[in-house]
């Protein structure tokens, strides 16, 4: 159900940034396999599904760390797994990554209509493999850029990104939503004077509630009727 904790008007929205990892895309298995074939190559105990997922959505390097627990203080450690993983999931990220039920038919109807409004992705993953999985899975049509964790000094929840994405589409905060399934994007269009969205079908909804977000959907569908309604 669409819960609303802060009224607006989606008909007045330009832009709408999304997260992707467990915004856009399931990637939860190949994320998973991908930290455990880490922490086997560097002779370390593996770890629950639950718990690997739990880590995401700050970045690589945080994932890494984190996984590596007691150990993240040791930067050779981390950046020696960090390689690994990066190597391995640039292999692997499409083994069993698939499009959330629901989002093409959501973006098509948030892209659609009189509104003309603009679709960007701002995700903390690395550039080059978020670019590489929105084309792979027919997604890139739909979006004017596409930005990872590395393609400005900061992450999320740092505006920055936010704010270039902006500039570049021309739109102003009050007509941007940044939509996504963790405390970190509801903290990122904190920092960037957005409206916000958490959806709870992803990888962090219990975050959610850090900051809940302006409004909240359980699935694509209501992300789509959100702006058929508007």
């Amino acid at each position: 159900m669409i819960k609303f904790n802060r009224q607006f008007e989606p008909s007045s929205l330009k832009l709408v940034i999304f997260d992707l990892d467990g915004t856009l895309i399931d990637s939860r298995l190949d994320l998973v396999h991908s930290v455990n074939a880490t922490l086997r190559h560097m002779k370390r105990p593996e770890l629950p599904e639950d718990l690997i997922a739990s880590y995401v959505g700050d970045g690589a390097p945080v994932l890494i760390g984190r996984a590596l627990g007691a150990e993240a203080n040791d930067e050779k450690l981390v950046n020696s797994g960090l390689e690994y993983f990066l190597s391995y999931y640039r292999e692997h990220k499409l083994d069993h990554t698939r499009v959330y039920d629901g989002i093409p038919q959501a973006l098509a109807a948030i892209r659609g209509g009189q509104r003309g409004c603009k679709l960007a992705v701002l995700s903390n993953k690395p550039v080059n493999p978020s670019r590489a999985i929105v084309e792979a899975l027919g997604l890139g049509k739909f979006f004017v850029s596409v930005y990872g964790g590395n393609s400005f000094l900061t992450k999320k929840p740092d505006p920055l990104g936010a704010q270039t994405i902006l500039w570049e589409t021309g739109a102003s905060p009050e007509q941007t939503l940044i939509v996504g399934d963790s405390g970190v994007d509801i903290a990122t269009g904190r920092n960037a004077d957005l409206w916000t969205c958490g959806v709870t079908y992803g990888f962090a909804p219990h975050t959610l509630h850090i900051d809940p977000p302006d409004v909240i959907v359980d699935s694509a569908h209501e992300l789509a009727e959100l702006f058929r309604a508007s």
